[in-house]
């Protein structure tokens, strides 16, 4: 979603975050991938690759197929050299889908006023989850305290401070999601985290939270025990608070102390737009600040 967005961007192109999910609604899944499939890349290779899924979604009316490739033909005319039909196993016929309907969805709430983006295919699902949050300040402290048994069935881990700019970089919680799916908690145990998520995560988790907490977004607002409510099917990511207290608590925040205060982390840190814009960095305001104002 990051780098599409970022290419949109550089490209003048109007697209943004709601687009994947209109997109998703009306694409099923007809490829058996790992970890919600049951099949891995050399496998996809084996039938076909990706030209035999453009094949498959081309029946479909689903791609437009006068976009060009990096290779300059079009993606029709890669899906029509396909020589490998769908084979039932790997890659399912567009009329019989291994699933209909989105492999992610994008939530809107209280705790991601500009939008964040939860993996239905890995193992999120439909039903609303609510919890008690448990909230930490970055990547190392989530992993520590799932590893010693801290974080109980039915919590919310949420990891902050972990987005563009807190970072700095965006890192992705595969090694705390790796961890909780390692300690049997993947099913019972939601994650909320500004930071990112990858292909390889399993288990309910809610990433690319907007804005980041670093930038003065709710989740910086969140304690332990705050109820967190991840409602997929409605597409909402909230905090059971009134708005007077969460203001109240955002009033009061003080950012962090950057995690860089010199060289190109920190400007980076200071430059970078919103997961939501794609991550993009954006130029200085007049010349280039000192290293005091980078580390404000």
């Amino acid at each position: 979603m990051l780098h599409l967005l970022a290419i949109a961007r550089e490209a003048g192109i109007d697209f943004g975050i709601d687009d994947f999910e209109a997109i998703a609604r009306r694409t099923p899944i007809i490829a058996s991938l790992k970890p919600a499939g049951a099949y891995v890349a050399t496998d996809l290779h084996r039938v076909g690759g990706t030209a035999a899924v453009a094949a498959a979604l081309a029946r479909g009316g689903l791609l437009n197929l006068d976009a060009r490739t990096v290779d300059g033909r079009g993606v029709g005319e890669v899906a029509a050299a396909a020589a490998t039909p769908a084979d039932g196993e790997v890659i399912a016929p567009l009329d019989r889908p291994f699933k209909r309907g989105a492999a992610l969805a994008i939530l809107r709430g209280s705790l991601a006023p500009e939008g964040c983006v939860l993996k239905l295919s890995g193992g999120g699902g439909e039903v609303p989850v609510r919890g008690p949050a448990r909230v930490f300040e970055g990547e190392e402290h989530a992993l520590e305290a799932v590893l010693d048994g801290q974080v109980r069935p039915g919590e919310v881990v949420v990891v902050r401070y972990e987005g563009p700019a807190g970072g700095p970089g965006m890192r992705e919680m595969l090694d705390v999601t790796a961890a909780l799916v390692g300690r049997g908690l993947g099913a019972s145990v939601a994650l909320v985290t500004d930071g990112r998520f990858s292909g390889a995560t399993h288990g309910l988790m809610v990433g690319h939270v907007a804005p980041e907490a670093a930038r003065g977004g709710p989740l910086a607002a969140l304690r332990d025990g705050d109820v967190i409510v991840v409602d997929a099917a409605r597409r909402r990511l909230d905090v059971e608070l009134d708005d007077e207290e969460l203001k109240r608590r955002l009033d009061g925040w003080t950012p962090p102390p950057p995690r860089y205060e010199g060289g190109v982390f920190a400007k980076y840190a200071a430059t970078v737009a919103s997961a939501s814009d794609g991550a993009v960095t954006r130029p200085f305001p007049g010349r280039m600040p000192g290293r005091e104002r980078i580390g404000t």
